[in-house]
């Protein structure tokens, strides 16, 4: 039956692309192209058949043509096939046409060289000296001679601006590189990281939130697991950290968004990197088996299994969480539509915030005041205001045609919102009406983030890209990406630590990893 049915699907491919009726035979039964067997098969494949419609061959008169029950001996000598005679006709029937058609278009090529090759001696001709008494034609020929000249000095111009545009867009790639350099890779997830974020306290770790249902610390140094956390019972989506105190906030698909005290020490320094070219080390460990994990993975490291506090008020996915300035509340966003905001100490529900139409798929806060933003797969995105304590006021964008995957805001007085429809939108609080910049690149856009001291927009892509972008939408940098650095599936998230001088960027992505990038912001803006 498996090889009938890759017969059928065979013989229907090249009945859609001719465009017309075959009859061929499966499993010793005739089948005409139009019969409900026929769709069958051509249901197994859309887009060939969306491709007949759309695609003409043109066919042509041959001298030579083929009888249905007539074989070439040529074709079947030494040649032992299964397939039913009646099927190989109609196969090497289709075969003969499209090699007609191709022979036709090889005819028109060679003619339509011969003219070139006419032309240019024309052309040729008519740029050497004038010859004969007569002064109007000498005239003509000086006047083709002289457009002759201004096209082919055109041709040249075109081709070295061309070339020239290659040339340093190559030298662009190399200076991005140079100016982006892989430092570390943290891996020790089994699934997909879809978030990270970097601690406001000391010591300075790096956290990850995994589909694994765990949460992990790092030294950002060594690449070493510091500490696991175990406590949801679903995928962890989100990871933010306390302003002030050694807790972490996580949001999960069991519902629930967690609050947990961790405490680590961090290894003995190790010898910094070369940075002035990938390491060996961090290249080869790209290389390996997804899942596989290095000696001191998370199942040697002190694992945290108990919150401190869980807020249990959604209906639905925790996608996102985030703490508001001081640290004493926290919002969460959740796919029931909603986002909460929750008193710390008591674990009190205090808001719902509701109006969205769809499933939310981001929350952040506002560095110095009490802001939230929360993005939708409703298109829009929404500004909170809690500034007055008897006033909640909440203001609608509609920037986006898609998804919004995140919005963040900057240091600022800006938002930055990322959308599925392969755009990046900056917005000025305090004229929503238009963006101030627009971003358009060539896949979506996950979770963003801005560095807060020079202004850098750091994309990562479903196409497994992370670009820099200024706020005026200039384009900065690609980080490097090869078989042997960088991502291997969807970034999903980005996050900046420029406290830190050599590991200033770190990207993660649902290849189970986490990377540290050393940025050269100064050199990175003046190139700019």
């Amino acid at each position: 039956m498996l090889f009938q049915d890759k017969t059928a699907s065979k013989s229907t491919l090249f009945v859609n692309i001719l465009g017309g009726r075959a009859t061929h035979e499966v499993g010793g039964m005739p089948v005409e192209g139009g019969s409900s067997s026929g769709s069958a098969s051509a249901a197994r494949h859309p887009k060939q058949k969306r491709k007949a419609h759309s695609l003409s061959i043109r066919r042509t008169n041959s001298t030579e043509e083929r009888q249905p029950g007539i074989l070439r001996g040529d074709m079947l000598e030494g040649q032992d096939s299964k397939l039913p005679l009646a099927l190989r006709n109609n196969l090497l029937d289709l075969f003969g046409q499209i090699e007609r058609e191709f022979e036709n278009l090889y005819i028109e090529n060679i003619e339509l060289r011969r003219e070139i090759d006419s032309l240019n001696e024309r052309l040729t001709g008519d740029g050497q000296t004038v010859e004969g008494g007569d002064p109007t034609k000498g005239a003509l020929k000086t006047k083709a001679s002289h457009s002759t000249s201004q096209l082919s000095q055109k041709l040249k111009t075109t081709y070295k601006a061309s070339t020239s545009k290659i040339v340093s867009s190559f030298k662009a790639t190399t200076g991005s590189r140079a100016l982006c350099q892989l430092l570390k890779e943290y891996m020790g997830h089994r699934d997909g990281i879809w978030d990270l974020s970097v601690t406001r306290t000391q010591p300075v770790v790096l956290g990850t939130a995994s589909a694994d249902h765990s949460a992990l610390l790092w030294s950002i140094e060594t690449g070493k697991c510091l500490l696991r956390y175990a406590g949801h019972a679903g995928s962890v989506n989100s990871i933010k950290f306390h302003p002030t105190e050694q807790m972490a906030l996580t949001a999960s698909g069991d519902q629930t968004a967690h609050i947990w005290r961790y405490m680590v020490q961090l290894p003995a320094p190790q010898p910094p990197p070369d940075v002035s070219a990938p390491c060996d080390d961090d290249q080869d460990s790209s290389d390996r088996e997804e899942g596989e994990v290095d000696g001191e993975g998370p199942c040697e490291v002190p694992t945290v299994r108990v919150a401190t506090a869980t807020l249990k008020s959604h209906q639905g996915v925790v996608i996102a969480a985030d703490w508001l300035v001081g640290g004493r509340q926290v919002v969460t966003a959740s796919w029931d539509r909603a986002a909460n905001l929750y008193e710390v100490e008591t674990s009190e529900l205090v808001h719902t915030l509701t109006g969205h139409d769809q499933e939310l798929t981001h929350c952040c806060t506002h560095p110095t005041q009490r802001l939230v933003v929360t993005s939708s797969r409703d298109t829009t995105f929404r500004l909170w205001d809690f500034r007055d304590p008897s006033i909640h006021s909440v203001n609608v964008f509609q920037g986006h045609t898609d998804t919004v995957t995140s919005a963040v805001f900057t240091v600022g007085d800006n938002v930055v919102s990322g959308s599925d429809d392969r755009t990046v939108k900056v917005w000025d609080l305090k004229n929503m009406r238009s963006p101030i910049a627009t971003i358009r690149t060539d896949s979506a856009v996950n979770r963003l983030s801005v560095s807060a001291n020079q202004r850098i927009i750091a994309l990562p892509h479903d196409n497994r890209q992370v670009r820099l972008f200024d706020m005026s939408g200039v384009r900065l940098a690609r980080l490097p990406r090869s078989n042997r650095m960088g991502h291997r599936r969807m970034v999903c998230c980005t996050a900046w630590n420029e406290e830190n001088q050599s590991c200033n960027l770190f990207t993660c992505g649902f290849d189970r990893q986490a990377i540290g990038w050393n940025i050269n912001i100064p050199a990175l803006l003046q190139e700019k």
